[in-house]
Parts: C-alpha cells; sequence; structure tokens
C-alpha cells in the first residue's frame, strides 16, 4: 500500500482542482516544498498506480444529456459476463459488480429519454443473464467521482500515525 502523507495529499487535491496545474505552481501555492519535489512525488504516485492524470469529457457537450442509472439483476453465473458486455457500449459511462438486491450498476448517456428506454428495453434486457432492470433517470448530479476530494481526516489520522511511529 502507498504511503500517503499531507504533502502528497494537498498535492493530489491541487491536481484535482486542475489536472494540467505545473509543478511550479503547485509548488508556489504550497509554499513550503520545492518544484523539483512536487514533480518527483507526482510521477512516484502515477508509476504506483495512486493516481492517474487524463481528461474528462463531458458527455453534455457531445449532446448527450439524459444520464440514467441501470441495475441488473443477473443470473449468478453470467455476472462478469454481462458486466463486460455492458462496459463495451460506447454509451455506458459506469459498470460496477455489487452484493445485494442488484448484480450490476451501469450508467448511460443518450440524447433523449426515448434513447435510454430503447437501449434498456431493446440492448440490455436481451443479453444473455439478464433477469430484470430498474432505470433511474439522473437530472442532477451533485458530486461525481472527479469532484471527490482525499478526506482531511486522512491526513489527520496520517500525521498521528507518524508521530506514534516516532515515539
Amino acid at each position: 500500500m502507498y504511503e500517503f502523507d499531507r504533502t502528497d495529499i494537498r498535492i493530489v487535491n491541487l491536481l484535482l482542482e486542475d489536472g494540467r496545474m505545473s509543478a511550479s505552481e503547485i509548488s508556489r501555492r504550497m509554499l513550503d516544498i520545492s518544484e523539483r519535489a512536487v514533480r518527483y512525488r507526482i510521477d512516484r504516485m502515477i508509476d504506483e498506480g495512486v493516481i492517474q492524470i487524463s481528461a474528462v469529457v463531458s458527455p453534455e457537450a457531445l449532446g448527450f444529456t439524459i444520464k440514467a442509472d441501470v441495475w441488473l439483476e443477473v443470473e449468478s453465473n453470467l455476472i462478469l459476463d454481462v458486466a463486460k458486455k455492458m462496459a463495451a457500449f460506447e454509451n455506458v459511462t459506469y459498470v460496477a459488480c455489487g452484493i445485494g438486491q442488484n448484480d450490476i450498476s451501469i450508467q448511460i448517456v443518450a440524447k433523449d429519454t426515448s434513447e435510454i428506454y430503447h437501449f434498456v428495453t431493446e440492448v440490455v434486457r436481451k443479453v444473455k443473464g439478464v433477469r430484470k432492470t430498474t432505470t433511474s433517470i439522473v437530472p442532477i448530479i451533485l458530486k461525481d467521482v472527479y469532484q471527490w476530494r482525499v478526506p482531511e481526516r486522512i491526513a489527520k489520522e496520517i500525521s498521528e500515525r507518524k508521530v506514534a511511529v516516532s515515539d
């Protein structure tokens, strides 16, 4: 497991604010770390698979203004197969397997509700192993994975562990 510290968390949260922020700008904002150290830490976190820096396309900008969450109940021996099939569709933006009432959760984007309806009824429901679907149109997303920040309590816990170890 990667050993985060407060400095790493501050760097990550600045990159979440703007993934194109330069090491020199991060250093300037943080005040207590050199540009070279920032660059080293970013490279290390990328190499360790802790973070990735990439562009995020807004589906709305391409005309996909409707989002829907779809939960699938699937035959137990076909859950991963169905999930992989769902992930292959271009209008599916999220796929996860769960434990509980629903086996798979997907999010789809479309230009209108009739496109959502058609995709769910004519594509998803016809995939071998899908028993049942439940669909919910999502008109507002207040927080997405791209807005998530490393919780401040994590930084505090890390600091407390380091103090305890050094005592």
